[in-house]
């Protein structure tokens, strides 16, 4: 038995599975700090397969006991190991940072640290949920400092770099469909600032802006207006508009209002 595998014992009142010493060494190394090649290699290092660490498929019990250690084992930030994950983990955005490359600019993990304190050609920006809606937008205005938030892909990357910008002074507004959600999602993005009241996150897409658009081109769908759980009292507001109505908006309704808006809120902040 190790420490990794008595934790595990005490505190869920299951047995460790049959290869749970075969991670020790692994667990071992990341208590130390050590610098692990990507996952795959770890695991044909310890003679798993591959796709062990990765995948909850290939041996169930070991990948359960492996996640239950490295989450209640070790601190958030704590493994220091090289991704191979691309997929899902980017930060696109456009005329956010000052570079003479292509708009754009789509950042992968191993570009995050030297990004972190790279200039910036702009300290406020418009985050859009769809993908259509950010492209089209760039395609109109290629100027404008926009970034993509891409359907609730709140992963490592983008969400560093949009603590870490905010923390330099980069003001955010928000601007997603209004279902629930989408008013979920922009209360998840609220929350991830620090020094942004969700009243400014929303000051394009105001409460009573819902109410009055809703009421106007609204499209009915009990499947997109059920009740959601979110915390800030803003987007609890524009949540119960959504659930009494009974109607939702897409982005792609809203482009004429969006540039009216977009362009007034980025002059106000010059």
């Amino acid at each position: 038995m190790s420490r990794y595998s008595d934790a595990f014992e005490s505190q869920t009142g299951q047995s460790a599975p049959e290869k749970a010493a075969q991670l020790d060494q692994l667990f071992d190394q990341i208590a130390r700090g050590k610098a692990l090649p990507p996952r795959g290699q770890q695991a044909v290092a310890l003679g798993l397969t591959a796709h062990t660490l990765n995948d909850p498929r290939e041996d169930p019990p070991l990948f359960a006991y492996y996640r239950w250690v490295m989450t209640h084992c070790f601190q958030s930030g704590q493994v220091n190991e090289l991704t191979a994950r691309l997929i899902g983990m980017a930060f696109t955005s456009a005329n956010v940072f000052a570079t003479d490359l292509p708009q754009p600019l789509t950042l992968n993990p191993w570009q995050l640290k030297a990004m972190l304190d790279f200039p910036l050609k702009h300290k406020q920006a418009v985050v859009i949920e769809n993908n259509g809606v950010f492209a089209l937008l760039h395609q109109e205005h290629p100027d404008w400092p926009l970034i993509l938030q891409s359907g609730n892909d709140f992963n490592d990357v983008y969400v560093q770099l949009i603590q870490h910008l905010e923390n330099r002074g980069m003001r955010y507004v928000y601007l997603g469909d209004l279902d629930s959600k989408g008013i979920q999602m922009a209360d998840q993005f609220a929350r991830l600032l620090k020094r942004t009241t969700p009243e400014e996150v929303a000051a394009l897409q105001t409460p009573k802006d819902v109410r009055i658009w809703l009421a106007d081109m609204g499209k009915r769908d009990a499947r997109r207006t059920k009740q959601l759980n979110v915390v800030t009292s803003v987007y609890q507001a524009e949540m119960t508009t959504i659930v009494l109505f009974g109607k939702f908006i897409e982005q792609e309704q809203l482009i004429g209002i969006y540039e009216e808006r977009i362009a007034a809120w980025l002059e106000a902040g010059r």
